[in-house]
């Protein structure tokens, strides 16, 4: 999954960032508003989170302009925790928000939670077959014994299994998959897809021929 962290204090900024790159996610990042309005324009994102108070273009008029061209779910973070502020980011588009400080713990979960509804899907372990996902903790299990996959392995699995029964393309993967400082071959994914399908069988992952693939259980 790919996210854009919208922040202008940058040691907050390189806590967050460095957190979710552990948990898996290819991460974006921005310290000012016009910087974060041009990517979130720019690239594809699972969900971005968007700071308030910044620079150049406040995180409300970011929204606001970016909401005209994109639904990407954003979760707010705000030092500011009165009412009329919650409503008016609300109003604004944003899907949630997090009132500063806050535990980084929260944060994860209101994200992981924020990219599943999203994309429709309401439970945390996601069910193919005798295949578990468990999108808590970021791991994959056939029947119950727990399957090794790498970091961007687990990421490709968790994208296809949430739009599942969807044609993801080739496009959607790398933009979903890959942050913007990444420079991987194109060859990448059929490299993951392979290795994906000795692990959890051929069937697992449809191939699309010139399109993209698929999981259709």
């Amino acid at each position: 999954m790919r996210v854009l962290v919208v922040e202008d204090e940058p040691d907050l900024l390189r806590v967050v960032a460095a957190t979710l790159r552990e948990d898996g996610y290819a991460v974006d990042t921005a310290a000012d508003g016009e910087e974060a309005l041009f990517k979130a324009k720019a690239w594809e994102y699972d969900a971005i989170l968007l700071d308030v108070m910044l620079p150049k273009l406040d995180g409300w008029s970011v929204l606001r302009r970016m909401r005209e061209v994109k639904r990407t779910p954003v979760l707010m973070l705000t030092a500011r925790d009165t009412v009329g502020d919650r409503v008016r980011g609300l109003d604004a588009g944003a899907d949630d928000y997090v009132v500063k400080p806050f535990s980084l713990t929260e944060l994860k979960a209101r994200l992981r939670a924020l990219i599943r509804r999203s994309a429709g899907q309401a439970v945390a372990v996601i069910e193919i077959g005798d295949v578990q996902v468990d999108t808590i903790g970021k791991l994959v299990k056939r029947g119950d014994a727990i399957v090794p996959l790498t970091a961007t392995e687990y990421a490709l699995v968790e994208l296809l299994v949430l739009h599942r029964q969807k044609l993801v393309t080739r496009t959607t993967i790398y933009d979903h998959l890959f942050d913007e400082q990444d420079d991987s071959l194109s060859n990448l994914v059929d490299v993951h897809v392979s290795n994906i399908r000795k692990k959890l069988g051929r069937d697992f992952i449809t191939t699309r021929r010139g399109l993209g693939y698929v999981i259709e259980g």
